[in-house]
C-alpha cells in the first residue's frame, strides 16, 4: 500500500511509493486468496471446523494463515490514511475521502460481493464480512482523525484490549439490539423479504485496530530515519507478542475460548494459538499484528524484486479481491460442469488446494499489475474507488 494507497485505501499518488507497505499488503492478499480457494474448493470436504481439535494438521495451519489478513489489512489501512492526510492537506482532507470511501465499501459488500460467492442475485443469506467493515471503520475514523494523536493511541487501545470485557453481553430490545450486533455480536436478522443477513465481522474492535494504523503513520514521516522506525515496528511488536503470551498463558483474560491441552505437544501449541476472530479478541489482535509489525520492517530490506511482485497485488488490492472472487467461483462453475458435478466440486487435499491458489494467483497478477497501469495512467475520479 503506499502513498497512492489502492481503493480500500486512500489515493496519494502524489508521494512517493512505500514499496514495504504494498508488499506486506500484497502478501496478506496472497495468504486470503489460499484462504478462499479453501472456501471455494474445499467446502465439500466432512470437517466441522477447520480449526476444531479434531482438524488435521496441513488445514488447521491453511486456515490459521488466513488470520493475519483482515487485522493486518485494516491496520495499514489507517497508515494508509495518515499518509493521504499529509499528501493532502491535513486531517479534514483525510476525513472527506474516508466518509466517501467507507460508504462506497458498504454498499460494495452488499451487493458485488454477495453475489461474487454465489451468482445469485437473491440469496437466501446477505454476509456482511471484511469489505463491510473496513467500510464501517473508515466512518469511525473519519472522524477519530481529529483526536491528538496520543487520545488516538488511547483510544484505539482501549478499544482492542478492552472489549472483551463486553463478551457476555447481550442486548434483546430493538433497535438496541441491532446496534448491538454491529458493534460485538456475530448474528443473523430475519430480513422483510423472507432471506437473511449475517453479521460476520463485528465492528468495535476493528475501530481500534485502524485509528492504531493511523496513529502509527508518524513514524513512517519522510524525515523519520529507515533504521530508527524499523525499531520502533519490531519492538512494539514484541511487546505486542509478549502481552499475547501472558494474557493466554494465565487463560483469565483476552479470549473468549481459553486454551485446552491437547493430545499431543503440539496439538497443545495450535490450541493456544486457536483464537477468537469473530469478533477479534485482544489475544487475537496482539498476535496478528504482533507478528505484522515484525514483517512489517522485515519487508523494509527485503529483495528489489521479491518486493515488487508483491507490491503489485498490495498497490490496488480492491481490484484483486473483487477478480480472485469472481474467478474462483467461475472456475469451480466450470469445473463442475466439465466433471458433470452438481454442485461445488473439492480438491482431494490440501496439497492440491495450495496448488490451485498458486495457480489461480498467476492470473490475479497479471489482471491486477494491468489495471494499476491503466489507474496510474488516467485522471478519472472514479478510478481512485476501483
Amino acid at each position: 500500500m503506499l502513498q497512492r494507497l489502492s481503493t480500500i485505501a486512500p489515493d496519494v499518488s502524489a508521494l512517493p511509493r512505500i514499496r514495504s507497505i504494498d508488499a506486506l499488503r500484497g502478501l496478506v492478499m496472497l495468504l486470503m486468496l489460499v484462504d478462499h480457494t479453501r472456501e471455494t474448493f474445499y467446502s465439500t470436504v466432512p470437517v466441522a471446523d477447520p480449526l476444531g481439535p479434531e482438524t488435521p494438521t496441513a488445514l488447521f495451519l491453511t486456515r490459521l494463515t488466513a488470520h493475519f489478513c483482515a487485522p493486518v489489512f485494516v491496520l495499514l489501512t489507517g497508515l494508509a490514511a495518515w499518509l493521504y492526510a499529509q499528501s493532502r492537506g491535513g486531517a479534514a482532507a483525510a476525513s472527506d475521502f474516508l466518509w466517501k470511501r467507507g460508504l462506497f465499501l458498504v454498499l460494495l459488500e452488499l451487493t458485488v460481493v454477495n453475489f461474487a460467492w454465489g451468482f445469485d442475485l437473491t440469496p437466501a443469506m446477505l454476509y456482511l464480512q471484511v469489505i463491510w467493515v473496513i467500510g464501517l471503520s473508515m466512518l469511525a475514523l473519519a472522524a477519530l482523525v481529529h483526536l491528538p494523536r496520543p487520545a488516538l493511541i488511547a483510544l484505539g487501545l482501549a478499544i482492542v484490549l478492552g472489549h472483551n470485557l463486553f463478551d457476555g453481553s447481550h442486548v434483546s430490545s430493538e433497535p438496541c439490539h441491532a446496534i448491538w450486533a454491529v458493534l460485538h455480536e456475530r448474528t443473523i436478522f430475519d430480513l422483510p423479504w423472507g432471506g437473511r443477513l449475517r453479521i460476520s465481522y463485528p465492528l468495535l474492535p476493528w475501530i481500534g485496530v485502524i485509528a492504531l494504523g493511523y496513529a502509527l503513520g508518524p513514524w513512517f514521516a519522510r524525515e523519520v530515519d529507515a533504521a530508527a522506525r524499523q525499531k520502533k515496528l519490531v519492538a512494539t511488536g514484541l511487546a505486542a507478542l509478549a502481552l499475547f503470551v501472558l494474557l493466554r498463558a494465565t487463560n483469565v483474560y483476552g479470549d473468549l475460548h481459553p486454551w485446552q491441552a491437547g493430545a499431543d505437544a503440539l496439538g497443545t501449541v495450535l490450541q493456544f494459538v486457536n483464537l477468537t476472530k469473530y469478533p477479534p479478541s485482544a489475544d487475537f489482535v496482539l498476535a496478528t499484528l504482533g507478528v505484522g509489525l515484525i514483517v512489517l520492517a522485515s519487508f523494509e530490506r527485503l529483495p528489489a524484486r521479491a518486493a515488487a511482485l508483491l507490491a503489485v497485488l498490495g498497490g490496488a488490492p480492491l481490484f484483486f479481491y473483487l477478480f480472485h472472487l469472481y474467478l474462483l467461483r467461475a472456475l469451480n462453475l466450470a469445473a463442475g460442469a466439465a466433471l458433470g458435478v452438481a454442485g461445488p466440486v473439492s480438491v482431494p487435499n490440501v496439497t492440491a488446494l495450495w496448488l490451485l491458489a498458486a495457480i489461480v494467483a498467476v492470473p490475479c497478477w497479471f489482471a491486477t499489475r494491468a489495471f494499476g497501469d491503466r489507474k496510474r495512467r488516467s485522471d478519472a475520479w472514479w478510478m481512485r474507488y476501483l
